[in-house]
């Protein structure tokens, strides 16, 4: 009896024994997922984001002793192309932004161009979450929009434009129509000065930036008699010109118009003589 009492405790002690393994055993496994959570991945993680690298626009700085003309030409000739980007993929003619550009920025050399890369003297708005700098406009140490990158005060500008209702008419207006868009633009309120369409229409004619509007259209830039014959050996820079439109007129790349005439830089002034062939030694 005493033997049958014996073996029926030790079966119970194993029974519980094991009993309490299975226990520990349960207790591991949620312990090990509490490990794997305590570091998730995190989809907006630095590590994970795609950054994309952005050319710096390259601009062309004129030499100190420039004159104003050579300046503005400097200054269409490092954007000139971001302006016939803008045009199609906006629909604002590049004549109007270059002008406007021009015009707001005095040419690239305004304080607020200097320090924010504004090219077209857009404030923040309420909308604006980007960098922003404070310069004496129509009143006191207004707020002003800062950009990293002229190219991206461009995009702003097509954006500008093209998100507000109120110059929602000019997109109604033909893309060679520069005279309409100018009015327009001071009729929308984008400027207080009267005189705005006409300092517009006054820079577009006398720098020839309707050419690039019809570079985008797919139009035939036309070339006079006199330049043709020039063809032969020589060019006679005129106001207005620059290196792009010159090669563009006798089908030479700006650099191989440099390579010919020992430029430096794309700078050039008006009655310089540009040789359009090799100079024979």
């Amino acid at each position: 009896m005493i033997i049958r009492i014996l073996s029926i405790c030790i079966i119970c002690i194993s029974l519980t024994s094991c009993g309490s393994k299975r226990k520990v055993i349960a207790k591991k496994k949620p312990s090990t997922e509490r490990v794997v959570n305590v570091t998730p991945v995190k989809e907006n993680s630095p590590s994970n984001e795609i950054k994309k690298e952005v050319e710096p626009t390259k601009v062309i700085v004129p030499k100190k002793d420039a004159t104003y003309a050579e300046i503005v030409s400097a200054y269409i000739d490092s954007y000139a192309t971001i302006a016939k980007e803008e045009m199609l993929q906006y629909g604002i003619p590049a004549s109007i932004t270059l002008s406007q550009g021009i015009l707001e920025s005095g040419a690239g050399r305004g304080d607020l161009t200097k320090k924010a890369q504004n090219h077209f003297g857009i404030k923040c708005h309420k909308e604006w979450t980007g960098e922003r700098v404070y310069h004496d406009d129509d009143e006191l140490q207004e707020c002003f929009r800062k950009y990293k990158d002229p190219k991206y005060s461009f995009r702003d500008h097509s954006l500008f434009l093209t998100s507000r209702s109120r110059y929602q008419n000019l997109f109604t207006l033909k893309k060679d129509d520069y005279k309409g868009w100018a009015k327009g633009l001071k009729k929308a309120g984008y400027a207080t000065d009267p005189k705005y369409p006409d300092k517009l229409i006054s820079i577009i004619e006398r720098y020839d930036l309707t050419k690039y509007d019809d570079e985008v259209l797919g139009k035939e830039i036309k070339t006079s008699v006199a330049e043709t014959s020039e063809k032969i050996n020589t060019y006679t820079v005129r106001q207005g010109d620059t290196l792009y439109n010159i090669g563009r007129r006798f089908n030479v790349s700006v650099d191989t118009l440099k390579e010919y005439n020992g430029l430096k830089s794309n700078a050039i002034s008006i009655g310089q003589v540009l040789y359009l062939h090799p100079v024979e030694k």
